[in-house]
């Protein structure tokens, strides 16, 4: 009796089980039924946890697609209407949002502007890097740019529009545009400068003459909008035959008797 009372307790296999380190087979299939238990309750959280990701991203992805209709209909207004002729109730009407759902994304009109402007930016500077990092030099370069702002008036006659309702309006809309634009502004000094020094185009002052052919051009490019506005409208041979009348001009004027 005393011998089996310090014999090992064995399991259904035989072998002791305090040297197997197994339970008997009753606590082990109840151990390992928890673990299962266990392992599908982890299963369970973390596929919770991926849906309220999935969840969170797809609101963040709704939200964004929303303020980005917001952001391009207030630029076309903007650009188009006006500033002061635009309302967000207006606006709301045309997305078939509510007023309250623009000013989620922006707490005011002036703030919107600033988003507006911040997009017009960036789009126009993005159509002129590209348009001088492919073009030639000297006079290639300016025939180059000046056919791409008629590209945009025809294209997106908002984003030039937006550019003179900004400098109608005044600071602080201006200040903002024209520091967003700085770097292009520069990077066509210097390009002037570099075209004056190397005898390809009349020694003037480069800001001044930056400024003046800004002006030439984008208004004769925008005399499109103007036309419309009282019921002309405006043919491509029309605006073909402009454009090269400013060409014309503006090579003259630059370049006439650089040499």
């Amino acid at each position: 009796m005393a011998a089996n009372a310090l014999r090992p307790e064995t399991g259904n296999d035989g072998i002791p089980a305090a040297r197997t380190g197994r339970a008997p087979d009753g606590a082990g299939r109840a151990s390992r039924a928890a673990a299962t238990r266990g392992d599908a309750t982890r299963g369970d959280a973390t596929r919770g946890d991926a849906t309220r990701g999935d969840a969170g991203g797809s609101r963040a992805a709704r939200a964004r697609a929303t303020d980005d209709r917001i952001v391009a209909a207030a630029l076309q207004s903007f650009g188009t209407r006006g500033y002061e002729a635009t309302s967000l109730d207006q606006l709301a009407a045309e997305l078939g949002v509510t007023k309250q759902t623009i000013l989620y994304h922006h707490s005011s009109k002036a703030e919107l502007l600033d988003a507006v402007i911040d997009r017009a930016s960036a789009d126009l500077t993005d159509t002129f890097h590209r348009v001088l990092s492919g073009a030639g030099q000297g006079w290639d370069r300016v025939d180059a740019l000046v056919r791409s702002v008629f590209r945009l008036a025809i294209r997106r006659p908002e984003l030039l529009g937006l550019v003179r309702e900004v400098s109608r309006l005044g600071a602080p809309a201006s200040t903002r545009v024209a520091t967003n634009l700085d770097p292009l502004v520069q990077r066509a000094q210097a390009f002037l400068v570099r075209e004056m020094d190397a005898g390809r185009m009349r020694r003037s002052d480069p800001a001044l003459l930056l400024v003046s052919a800004y002006s030439t051009v984008v208004g004769v490019a925008t005399e499109v909008e103007v036309l419309r506005a009282v019921g002309i409208e405006p043919t491509l041979r029309t605006t073909v035959a402009r454009r090269r009348e400013l060409l014309a001009f503006l090579r003259a004027a630059l370049v006439g008797s650089a040499t």
